[in-house]
């Protein structure tokens, strides 16, 4: 990874997930901004593929190859930052994984791994880098974002590890605001629906595998690079939260007033995934009993 002068004035940020989808939109929203960016994915030669597109900003990004599930990795990043930059302005959690499989036929693993990418390790991260996060200061931009989901807020069929995931996140975080002194490095949450990123694509089916069933969709499906300039924009006005989908936040607002009606609705939506699961249940029932 290359040196720079930890003087900089230029602002530091740290974006997980960073080679593809919504994370490469944060980094390209950054880089015209003239930030310095670390690009952490697993990915590593999808990260020297990023660098060798950015010819102009190549000076500003640096990359970390480390699957944050590893049992070194959040030593790894902090490690990496520190003897990069020395300290940094902005944490992007943005690294995260989705299943499509029912309770009954999944998987446990799939259920831990979901827990640990999308709560634990953005957590973990945060208590590791925060000492070296710059404090806020009047005019200084600094903090950590946070890229939860609608599916936090509300159940959604087929995806009951991600919801407890990101619901475990949304709460995690939004109380830590609560906690916060004026001078702390502001925390920005961000709450979106379906987004035309490679998450759903890569999804974990009920064995670990990649999920083989098309996903159910509901609301706007909004791209990568748009949600990026409205989290940007987000983060600059120090907003505490964001819920760019209107419509998938009054569905959040339906089911707190009114739960037995919302489900109702929402397994009307996803009543193929549901189907599909309960005929791999029958079918799997099935092939115990023979």
């Amino acid at each position: 990874m290359p040196s720079v002068n930890k003087n900089t004035d230029n602002h530091v940020a740290v974006v997980t997930g960073a080679a593809a989808g919504l994370g490469w939109a944060l980094v390209q929203r950054l880089l015209q901004d003239s930030w310095q960016v670390l690009l952490i994915d697993r990915d590593e030669q999808l990260l020297h593929s990023r660098l060798e597109e950015c010819e102009q900003s190549r000076a500003n990004i640096h990359i970390l190859a480390v699957d944050l599930l590893e049992p070194d990795a959040i030593f790894k990043v902090k490690s990496a930052v520190a003897n990069t930059f020395g300290t940094i302005n902005l944490l992007i959690n943005n690294a995260g994984i989705t299943h499509r499989s029912l309770i009954d036929i999944t998987d446990t693993e799939v259920f831990k791994r979901v827990m640990d990418l999308d709560y634990r390790v953005p957590v973990e991260l945060t208590l590791a880098l925060k000492p070296l996060i710059c404090e806020k200061q009047p005019g200084q931009q600094s903090g950590v974002i946070n890229i939860g989901s609608m599916a936090g807020w509300m159940p959604v069929v087929g995806r009951a590890g991600y919801c407890a995931a990101k619901s475990a996140l949304s709460q995690f975080f939004e109380t830590y605001r609560a906690e916060q002194l004026s001078t702390d490095p502001h925390i920005l949450m961000v709450y979106p629906s379906f987004l035309a990123t490679d998450i759903e694509k890569n999804a974990l089916g009920h064995d670990g595998k990649q999920a083989q069933h098309q996903r159910t969709s509901v609301g706007h499906i909004t791209s990568a690079e748009s949600m990026a300039d409205l989290i940007i924009i987000a983060f600059t006005l120090q907003k505490p939260r964001l819920f760019p989908d209107k419509f998938t936040a009054a569905s959040a607002m339906l089911y707190r007033l009114s739960p037995s009606f919302f489900m109702k609705l929402m397994k009307n939506k996803f009543s193929d995934e549901l189907s599909n699961g309960r005929a791999q249940i029958t079918l799997m029932n099935g092939a115990k009993h023979d």
